[in-house]
């Protein structure tokens, strides 16, 4: 009465397989997309940040991420000595380096 009779409907012609190609075409698209616009670029960003701070010497002028700017005094492995005034130094971890300002930008 209240609930209707399932029929198992005929199989799908050979086309079918294409057809279900086409419906993932879109989702391919959008990632290949996304990659060259969002992923790509985030990784060329990456990469230079990382040479930057390789290249990092004592004497350099440098901005934290805190937006300070300083002079690198001492150099470790992980850890910087930026002295930030006369006789005040500070120690910050090399990733949070920004930016490496020109030789006298700093007075």
């Amino acid at each position: 009465m209240f609930i209707s009779n399932a029929y198992a409907q005929a199989a799908a012609p050979a086309a079918g397989g294409a057809s279900s190609l086409m419906q993932f075409l879109p989702l391919v698209l959008m990632f290949v997309v996304l990659y060259f616009i969002m992923i790509r670029p985030q990784m060329k960003r990456q990469k230079e940040h990382k040479a930057m701070i390789d290249a990092l010497a004592k004497g350099d002028e440098v901005v934290v991420s805190g937006g300070i700017l300083g002079k690198v005094t001492r150099l470790g492995d992980s850890v910087l000595h930026v002295e930030v005034a006369n006789g005040v130094e500070i120690q910050v971890q090399r990733p949070s380096i920004v930016q490496v300002l020109p030789k006298g930008s700093l007075k």
